[in-house]
């Protein structure tokens, strides 16, 4: 798993074997990341990155000058690696928090510009975070929320659904408000 753009380009996460996250591919990544530098202005951008697993995406927008990203995730081992990981990259952008992403967003005060949700595909629960992020005051006015999901998931009734990114087994729902 690499870093594809920005300060930290280049540089590679070696998460440790006992690591049991699904991390999007690279080239999922790279694609998404292709589409998301049109629109979005990293640097005045605060974003959330929900059900963080390895990082690999917090770290992408962190390379990219994001004023602020924050991480969360629930496991132990996944939360250590990221905060391991944040302290070698040097990022002081990056705040990982050990929480569960259902929780987090129904006591969340803060907006973001941008939020991420890459839950896992078998959790039963998983499109509920789709109503919570968009009913609420999670995202701001004008930003994007990516949800990754698998083939079988179809949200273009949604009334914020935008688009619809596919890149091989990786889907993304694009939702603007």
């Amino acid at each position: 798993m690499r870093i594809i753009s920005g300060k930290y380009r280049g540089r590679t996460i070696n998460p440790p074997r006992n690591l049991r996250a699904r991390p999007t591919t690279d080239f999922a990544k790279e694609n998404l990341f292709n589409v998301l530098n049109n629109i979005v202005d990293y640097e005045s951008a605060d974003v959330l990155d929900l059900f963080a697993g390895t990082g690999s995406i917090g770290y992408e927008f962190a390379s990219r000058g994001a004023r602020s990203v924050t991480s969360v995730e629930i496991n132990a081992v996944h939360y250590d690696f990221i905060r391991r990981t944040v302290r070698d990259l040097g990022a002081t952008n990056i705040f990982p928090i050990k929480a569960n992403a259902f929780l987090y967003l129904k006591n969340c005060p803060k907006s973001f510009d941008v939020v991420f949700s890459d839950a896992p595909y078998d959790l039963e629960q998983a499109t509920d975070i789709v109503p919570l992020v968009l009913s609420g005051n999670i995202l701001r006015e004008g930003g994007i929320f990516i949800f990754e999901h698998s083939a079988a998931k179809d949200f273009s009734a949604n009334e914020y659904f935008w688009q619809l990114r596919s890149y091989g087994s990786v889907h993304f729902s694009l939702f603007r408000k």
